[in-house]
């Protein structure tokens, strides 16, 4: 005689409006770096969610994108291949290293590719994503707007609390 067990979902299963935390500090892209400095400093806090007029998410600064600011620049000028010299002539790459590493305001220096989460979507789902991701805090959206953060500490805290 065989039994099918069935597993049911957690009907509370946690998601990220029950763990984010709501009151979400921002800045703009014309905001300086002196700012944002001062903010992280400040509240003890490694990133913030770069926001436009709508409360739309449109970037991120961290901690990382300031101390990119101090890393050594090297710029290849060519590379071989079979005892080929092949020179680079597209030096985008090279102009948005310089752009990140001397910006003064926000929008030179933030990351523009956000990873951001949905409210509804689960801790689990979260979790999943930043450690894929290897990123440490996602912005929370309700139909495209900002409403939170969630950061790995927020995810330790649910599991220690759960």
């Amino acid at each position: 005689m065989t039994t099918n067990h069935v597993v049911e979902p957690m009907q509370d299963e946690l998601k990220a409006k029950d763990i984010m935390v709501k009151d979400v500090m921002t800045v703009t892209e014309d905001q300086t770096v002196d700012q944002v400095i001062q903010l992280l400093m400040d509240h003890n806090i490694s990133g913030l969610p770069v926001v436009d007029e709508d409360n739309h998410v449109v970037g991120i600064v961290t901690e990382g994108d300031l101390i990119y600011r101090s890393k050594k620049l090297e710029i290849p000028r060519y590379f071989t291949i079979l005892d080929s010299y092949i020179f680079f002539d597209n030096t985008k790459k090279v102009e948005d290293q310089i752009r990140k590493m001397v910006g003064y305001r926000v929008k030179e220096i933030m990351t523009k590719e956000v990873i951001a989460v949905d409210i509804e979507d689960t801790v689990e789902d979260i979790a999943t994503t930043m450690t894929r991701k290897n990123i440490n805090r996602v912005p929370v959206t309700k139909e495209g707007k900002l409403v939170g953060i969630v950061t790995r500490r927020d995810i330790i805290r649910a599991y220690a609390s759960g």
